[in-house]
């Protein structure tokens, strides 16, 4: 992820940025998490689940290949207010009052799973261990910090 972040001596890869873009949004929140803690501020990170939009025109193209339809129309899409479920848990569940650094999905937190097993499953339960990773967090919030002068 660090190596070239911004694709600049790569190609371009949609899949791939998105990925990276998921796992940033977890790093970051957990970093947060750590460096806000004696304020008494949380931060936590979700998936709302996958939520058909025009957004999949442009990762998939207007041409979809047969092999990307059949992924596509199989993907257990959620509705708008499925999607919102998780993300009103944590953001105003008396429930989750101190809770700070995780990662929520379908309502819950989600357990931490072997990477292996987002490549094989439709929509994989679970967070990859590197998106929890500390040093990965603190690396991504300076990388971050600097990049935007703050």
């Amino acid at each position: 992820m660090f190596d070239d972040i911004n694709f600049g001596e790569r190609p371009y890869d949609p899949f791939l940025a998105y990925g990276q873009s998921k796992s940033a949004v977890v790093l970051f929140a957990a970093e947060a998490a750590t460096r806000w803690a004696a304020d008494g501020i949380t931060a936590n990170s979700l998936m709302p689940g996958g939520i058909k939009s025009p957004l999949q025109k442009h990762a998939f193209g207007q041409d979809m290949s047969d092999e990307a339809r059949a992924v596509y129309d199989s993907y257990p899409w959620r509705s708008a207010d499925q999607g919102a479920a998780t993300s009103v848990l944590v953001a105003a569940s008396p429930l989750l009052d101190g809770v700070s650094g995780r990662y929520f999905q379908n309502s819950n937190e989600a357990p931490v799973i072997d990477p292996a097993l987002f490549a094989r499953e439709a929509e994989p339960v679970g967070v990859a261990p590197h998106a929890l990773d500390p040093e990965s967090a603190a690396r991504l919030w300076d990388l971050s910090a600097r990049a935007t002068g703050v």
